[in-house]
């Protein structure tokens, strides 16, 4: 009998989510249940999933949990969130129930200005505490993986502030980070009227410099991606400019993602694509056309509900329609301090079944496997195989469906990053 240094059994549903590759049309209803079902843990690794009789027949291990016909699914996987900066945006959350709209506070300098004054005034020590505050919020809802971008800097000293601090989280934090330099996020004050400006500045500093950071980092020896955004959008940065920006990020090896399409189609999701960008985000406004393109790609759409259920709004990305046409979807919160505050992936999982029509399985599904992906660590994280991360949730629940079904709750009964019970 082999020995393993975890062993959860009994669980009623075991959810997968198992698959080589994201998950497209008609394989997005299939979560891989097993029921009554077990995993085995040795070294931080799944080594084997299967029916509890089975598993325990295999293998015994010290530390045996026993799950109690609970759901037992992977950790969710955030591709998407901006939690390192400092101050709030209060103020502005009265102003979008007054009925202003995110251009026009970001025109008036409100927005990711706003943050970036007082981000760049804030100390690497400030920044670390109150964004382990955050992911700590994350964690208790059941993220065990997520992306963290920077762009609340603008500048070469406050971005690399920013990595560092980065860093610093994925050492004492038990939620793998995957790093992106979002350098591109807003032009900031200095480049008023002057964006080509502050692309030059990034090409010809900030990457470099950020490149050099990374080459050096824990990510770059856990062989972690480390990727470039860029926002495209009016009052942001046009398609020639994030062309430029995203063609020099890859000649230095950066992985890259989109900001597109979140208000006003300029051909992002198109470019995007073309460069084979990991995943284009937003997609509220991506056409027909560009939804072919997306579909015969390998580029993963990111659907953010949480953004247009903060600013109040009834229109939302068509998920549905990506879904159907074939497209690889994955679901993220977008936690940042201004347009969606939100630290729960299972928040998220219920917008987008109320409002773009996403069943539960697809839910899941998008918000594990499909966002692993979307990040560069499908291979290691987003579903329970033998060989991945045991990055395990054990959930107060029967039926999975309840994790989208339920909202203004959390369900999370334990957490299990990389084979250790967190809670």
């Amino acid at each position: 009998m082999m020995k393993a240094d975890l062993i959860i059994k009994n669980a009623g549903q075991l959810v997968t989510c198992a698959s080589p590759k994201p998950k497209r049309r008609d394989e997005l209803f299939d979560v891989g249940i097993i029921e009554n079902g077990a995993i085995a843990v040795r070294n931080g690794k799944i080594v084997a999933v299967g029916k509890s009789g089975d598993i325990l027949l295999e293998f015994q291990s010290a530390d045996v949990i026993d799950a109690e016909c609970r759901v037992v699914c992977p950790g969710f996987v955030d591709p998407h969130t901006h939690i390192v900066y400092a101050g709030d945006r209060l103020n502005e959350f009265e102003l979008k129930i007054k009925g202003a709209d995110y251009l026009e506070i970001l025109t008036n300098g409100g927005g990711i200005i706003s943050t970036v004054r007082n981000t760049r005034s804030a100390s690497e020590d400030e920044l670390v505490a109150s964004a382990l505050k955050r992911l700590d919020k994350m964690l208790a809802c059941g993220t065990t993986t997520c992306e963290i971008k920077t762009g609340y800097g603008l500048d070469t000293e406050t971005e690399m502030k920013m990595l560092r601090v980065i860093e610093e989280l994925q050492k004492r934090h038990a939620i793998t980070i995957v790093p992106t330099l979002l350098a591109a996020h807003a032009v900031p004050p200095e480049f008023k009227d002057n964006a080509a400006g502050c692309v030059d500045l990034i090409c010809s500093e900030i990457f470099p410099a950020a490149w050099n950071w990374y080459k050096d980092s824990v990510f770059s020896a856990a062989e972690i991606p480390f990727y470039c955004d860029v926002f495209t959008e009016r009052n942001a940065y046009d398609i020639n400019q994030t062309k430029r920006l995203l063609e020099a990020a890859a000649e230095f090896g950066f992985g890259i993602k989109a900001h597109v399409d979140q208000f006003t189609n300029l051909g992002g999701s198109r470019l995007g694509i073309e460069l084979n960008a990991a995943s284009i985000d937003h997609l509220d406004a991506i056409s027909d056309e560009e939804i072919a393109m997306l579909a015969d790609s390998e580029t993963v759409g990111v659907v953010i509900p949480t953004e247009n259920f903060s600013a109040g709004k009834t229109q939302f990305a068509n998920a549905r329609k990506l879904i159907d046409s074939g497209c690889a979807v994955a679901l993220s919160t977008d936690y940042n301090p201004g347009s969606a505050p939100c630290p729960s992936v299972p928040m998220a999982m219920a917008i987008a079944c109320r409002y773009q029509k996403l069943l539960p399985a697809e839910a899941i599904n998008a918000a594990t496997i499909n966002a692993a992906y979307a990040i560069g660590m499908g291979d290691r994280k987003g579903s329970l195989e033998p060989g991945k991360d045991a990055d395990i949730l054990m959930l107060d629940a029967e039926d999975y469906r309840e994790t989208a079904y339920e909202f203004g709750v959390n369900n999370i009964h334990s957490i299990i990053s990389a084979g250790n019970v967190i809670e």
